[in-house]
């Protein structure tokens, strides 16, 4: 993804991903290649969520001294 997409932004395109192997423009022939564009989002939306994990728990800290 070239432009900088928000979390919520990304977890929409990544439904889409997912919901084109459920319709009728599912093909199998492009089913490695999309499956591979969705695992690939769905690791950035994880390394996102571990990014916001990491920056509660330092705010947690903050305010439990």
């Amino acid at each position: 993804m070239s432009e900088k997409l928000s979390l919520n932004q990304k977890i929409s395109e990544l439904d889409k991903k997912v919901e084109w192997f459920h319709s009728d423009d599912f093909k199998l022939e492009n089913a490695v290649d999309k499956y591979k564009e969705a695992a690939k989002l769905a690791k950035e939306i994880e390394n996102d969520l571990n990014e916001l994990k990491n920056e509660i728990e330092v705010l947690e800290q903050d305010f439990s001294k």
